[in-house]
């Protein structure tokens, strides 16, 4: 491996002095945003590290297909469409495609979950991680191609198939013709289908669908106003995410203060201390009122304008540059 450049030792010193002597400017304002692609973002939600509640990173963040994680523009209003809110786990990454703040709910669609119109054989498992703050909601999980007869299925000794609703649902959707890709025929027999609701995952957090000896699943966060069209239906898993956590220290109505002042809230490491990302870089304790105008205020000052105040605002400036430089 060749040795680094002197130009790329000197940045690196100059970050750690930053990052040492002035925690206050993290490097949080160089990406901290409240929108990826066209999802809001809100606490506990973050677009990247140090934005959002650390409990929530890194399971939650905003990626770019083709680039890296966490290469989010904050402060210039620009976002990508392509830009893209995912969910990661042991088990893959699944874009997430609405939140609920007030439920404290999100909904995520997997790559290779079937609906209606798109049928996949051979799906993954999908699951949680233990560790992170998430559990199912009230998603009703479609498992199709199984091993007939379903009403036979069984999770760690339990049946699991709805026998009230499963033969309406699954009727249902057997009626697609996006069945063929499983192998099965159009109207196939609904023995062959098991609805699993309240579903349960297993010691490793998997909804195990190999275990269960089913080709393809569907989940179905919703049936809509008319439950028994299932091109209607609004497919996805609803996911609950732990409110503990936001509560912890009052750090929701310090949020709360930040984002009616227009800013990110976000964390500050080692510590992770709670921060309030301006769109001017500074990072403020409390919110960003007044904090916005520091740039504006630096260029139309005179000279009886402190001295440390200047040097300071020079560090936030160096600061968006090398920011601007990591970007490119």
């Amino acid at each position: 491996m060749d040795p680094p450049y002197p130009s790329d030792l000197i940045l690196l010193l100059v970050l750690h002095v930053i990052i040492v002597f002035f925690p206050s400017l993290s490097l949080a304002s160089c990406t901290c945003s409240n929108k990826c692609g066209s999802i809001d973002v809100r606490y506990p939600f973050g677009t990247g590290f140090g934005c959002g509640s650390p409990h929530f990173y890194p399971s939650v963040t905003c990626t770019t297909p083709g680039g890296n994680d966490d290469d989010n523009s904050a402060g210039d209003g620009n976002h990508d469409d392509k830009e893209q809110l995912v969910l990661a786990t042991h088990t893959g990454r699944y874009p997430i495609t609405s939140i609920s703040y007030s439920a404290s709910t999100l909904t995520i669609a997997p790559p290779l979950m079937s609906t209606c119109s798109s049928m996949h054989p051979s799906a993954p498992n999908i699951g949680l991680d233990w560790s992170a703050p998430f559990q199912l909601a009230s998603s009703v999980f479609v498992l199709l191609a199984c091993p007939a007869p379903t009403s036979s299925l069984a999770s760690h000794g339990n049946l699991i198939c709805d026998a009230a609703s499963g033969p309406r649902l699954c009727g249902a959707l057997l009626e697609c013709p996006a069945v063929a890709s499983l192998g099965l025929p159009l109207f196939a027999p609904t023995n062959t289908c098991c609805v699993y609701s309240p579903a349960s995952l297993g010691p490793k957090g998997d909804l195990d669908l190999q275990g269960l000896g089913c080709a393809a699943y569907a989940s179905v966060a919703s049936l809509g106003p008319t439950p028994m069209d299932p091109s209607t239906w609004d497919y996805g898993v609803a996911l609950k995410y732990g409110e503990a956590e936001i509560e912890v220290d009052g750090l929701a109505a310090a949020c709360a203060a930040c984002e009616r002042s227009d800013g990110v809230c976000g964390y500050e490491p080692p510590k992770n201390y709670f921060v309030c990302v301006c769109k001017s870089g500074v990072n403020s304790s409390t919110d960003c009122y007044g904090q916005n105008e520091d740039l504006k205020d630096f260029w139309r000052s005179t000279g009886n304008a402190s001295i440390t105040g200047h040097v300071m605002l020079a560090w936030k400036l160096m600061l968006l540059l090398i920011c601007w430089w990591l970007v490119l």
